[in-house]
């Protein structure tokens, strides 16, 4: 099963010891193939000394940690103007590109979208719930 996760997944998994980092304890146990793509690693890299003003090195581990459980693409497949915010599509070129049967999410512009493609979006609570 192949599986994309929205930005706001990778820090949630980071920043609270919830559904989302046991989703990411069960990509490092290849219960599925995790999938990434350079513009989610950028956001997730941004937020996390923006937002959440966490230390260069720690970034830099947080990232390594990522990349040892996922498979890096750059996606194939450009998506524009499906969401409202056009950060979105490139979620969903991402999801889309490498043929995903799920994109986990907590972004409700995507949520509404329910599918793209053969690609299912749903929370992290329903796709736990899958295991």
């Amino acid at each position: 099963m192949k599986v994309v996760f929205d930005t706001n997944v990778y820090i949630s998994s980071f920043m609270t010891d919830g559904i989302c980092s046991g989703l990411l304890k069960r990509a490092a146990r290849r219960h599925f193939e995790l999938f990434i793509c350079p513009f989610i690693l950028s956001e997730i890299e941004n937020i996390m000394i923006r937002k959440f003003k966490v230390p260069d090195e720690k970034v830099k581990t947080t990232l390594n940690l990522i990349l040892n459980v996922s498979n890096v693409l750059t996606p194939t497949e450009n998506i524009n103007g499906v969401c409202r915010d056009k950060n979105d599509d490139n979620i969903l070129s991402c999801a889309v590109s490498c043929n995903a049967d799920y994109l986990i999410t907590g972004d409700k512009d995507l949520l509404e979208l329910k599918s793209i493609k053969r690609t299912k979006i749903i929370l992290p609570k329903e796709f736990e719930l899958m295991f």
